[in-house]
């Protein structure tokens, strides 16, 4: 039996609740696999993700929904040195890391 992980959807309610990500530039700190990525993405202009597992990169990458290849993309870097120029994005996201 798999593990159902928010079944209510609540991240889903309040991340929106949180921020309008509508067209927005969105820089995800510790995305991992893309578990929350995805909630998000489909409605921004750019999502970039940053881990340093570069394993949880990989799987990101593959389970990336095809439609968001050209919008979406990952990054393996710490947050200390981002790998951007200075506002570049709209929102920072820091959910669920360490």
């Amino acid at each position: 039996m798999a593990l159902i992980k928010d079944p209510k959807r609540n991240e889903n309610k309040y991340l929106h609740d949180f921020a309008d990500f509508t067209k927005k530039r969105i820089l995800e700190i510790g995305c991992g696999e893309g578990r929350l990525t995805w909630k998000y993405a489909s409605v921004s202009s750019l999502t970039a993700g940053l881990d340093l597992d570069q394993d949880a990169l990989r799987v990101a990458t593959i389970d990336r929904p095809h439609d968001l290849t050209a919008k979406t993309f990952f990054a393996n870097a710490q947050a200390e040195h981002l790998p951007f120029r200075k506002e570049t994005f709209d929102i920072a996201l820091l959910a669920w890391s360490l």
